[in-house]
């Protein structure tokens, strides 16, 4: 493809009046390529960490996913050891109760949904103890996150 190179000059050289050129209509895409690949590498290697920072085996389900919604939910974990995380915080023993009564707000806001992620080896009544922590700070909306199944039980 030609680099433009024209000469100038009047109407005997088959340039324009004046000895001005015509403007380039090409647009070079390489340089937005190029950074469009490079953001796409960052993206896909900070993806991953994006998810929950305490490891757990979820137990699997084949109920439906909740949609996304625009208030970001409040995650308690539950570790497969019996240790309470508050988001990627981990909670003493016994404090369950009292930073749930820091986080929950007072008045006439709305209550955070929680997000409740245990591990499948728990006992299911460590889940329950935790789950009634929850209600009694009133923190009625809660969801359990599962791993997903093909096989029903």
């Amino acid at each position: 493809m030609a680099m433009g190179l024209h000469a100038s000059g009047g109407r005997r050289s088959g340039g324009r009046p004046g000895g001005r050129r015509a403007p380039m209509a090409e647009i070079n895409v390489t340089p937005f390529v190029d950074v469009m690949l490079v953001l796409l590498i960052i993206f896909m290697v900070t993806a991953p960490l994006l998810t929950a920072g305490v490891p757990v085996e979820l137990p699997e389900s084949r109920a439906n996913p909740l949609p996304t919604e625009q208030q970001q939910p409040l995650t308690v974990t539950i570790t497969a050891d019996g240790t309470i995380y508050l988001g990627e915080e981990a909670v003493p023993s016994g404090a369950f109760a009292d930073r749930l009564a820091g986080i929950v707000p007072t008045g006439d806001s709305t209550m955070p949904d929680v997000t409740l992620r245990a591990d499948t080896t728990l006992p299911y009544g460590r889940v329950v103890a935790v789950m009634g922590e929850l209600n009694r700070a009133g923190l009625n909306s809660i969801s359990l996150v599962t791993s997903g199944s093909v096989t029903p039980p």
